[in-house]
């Protein structure tokens, strides 16, 4: 009985061992995926929202290795070492890098529990918490948060720190975070690593910051279009600006040499204008006679 129940256990890890390693050669692209702190039920919204893009595949790690090494894939017995703690397989013909972004945006907000380490400070903020007056008030209270009753509601007196960036979340705190409906915890799949086309690249190499990127665009874009400019390299983005340059350098060496043209005629006129009542002025000082009466004594 006890050598049938064996070889049945082995009969079965055979199979399921060859069926991860046929979708292990389906595919071109896999990734690891770390499940710490993902529940079954997040798993499985996970898993409807990537139908179209991705097989999730949760597996034990000792199968895993057998059907990594079994499968013909060049280099892809490298992620044996990222097996480590408890996995899910992902199998997409994505590309690794979108991959990477497309977790990091699906994660899902959660109420942080009792020994959780906070990601950032958690919050309680002022206003209306909704709360009925009774145990709730020294439930705030013991967190730090004062409060006052006002048209039936504990209400908080200011925005309050109740656990800071990681720290560990106290059971106390845990138990007022539900009431409050504050989710302070981001759980999702966390890429450990992935294969594709020969290469194993950890989630540290995958990472791009997008902010930074977004920034070293636009600081290259300023530069092209400053240099555009100062060399006068006229383009699509600079034009304008080009020829709005050009057109105030040419006004003001009009005005300064005295060309009359009439694009600065009443500028011309203007300066002779007020050159003339400077000169009178100083004129008059000298001999009123000498000047105009309308200057005189100015």
């Amino acid at each position: 009985m006890v050598l049938t129940l064996e070889r049945e256990s082995l009969t079965k890890k055979a199979k399921d061992v060859e069926e991860l390693t046929q979708l292990i050669n389906t595919y071109s692209v896999l990734g690891i995926a770390d499940l710490y702190k993902v529940r079954a039920i997040q798993l499985q919204e996970l898993a409807k929202k990537f139908r179209s893009l991705i097989q999730l595949k949760v597996t034990k790690n000792i199968l895993l290795k057998m059907a990594l090494r079994k499968s013909k894939k060049i280099g892809i017995e490298k992620l044996i070492d990222t097996l480590k703690g408890s996995n899910i397989l992902l199998l997409t013909n994505m590309d690794p890098f979108k991959l990477l972004l497309l977790l990091e945006k699906n994660k899902i907000k959660m109420v942080a529990k009792t020994g959780d380490i906070a990601p950032n400070d958690i919050i309680v903020p002022a206003g209306n918490t909704a709360l009925p007056p009774g145990p709730a008030i020294s439930e705030l209270h013991d967190v730090g948060v004062r409060t006052k009753i006002d048209s039936g509601s504990v209400w908080a007196l200011r925005d309050t720190v109740i656990t800071k960036k990681g720290e560990t979340v106290t059971s106390k705190v845990a138990s007022i975070l539900p009431k409050l409906g504050i989710k302070s915890l981001e759980v999702g799949l966390k890429l450990v690593a992935a294969y594709d086309d020969g290469l194993v690249i950890t989630s540290s190499q995958l990472f791009i910051d997008l902010n930074a990127v977004r920034r070293q665009f636009e600081d290259a874009f300023n530069k092209a279009f400053n240099l555009s400019i100062s060399v006068v390299y006229p383009t699509k983005e600079t034009l304008n600006v080009i020829l709005w340059k050009a057109a105030s350098n040419a006004r003001n060496l009009a005005i300064s040499s005295v060309y009359f043209v009439p694009e600065v005629a009443s500028q011309l006129i203007a300066k002779a204008y007020a050159d003339m009542v400077t000169i009178a002025i100083k004129l008059s000082k000298m001999n009123k006679e000498a000047v105009p009466i309308e200057f005189r004594g100015q």
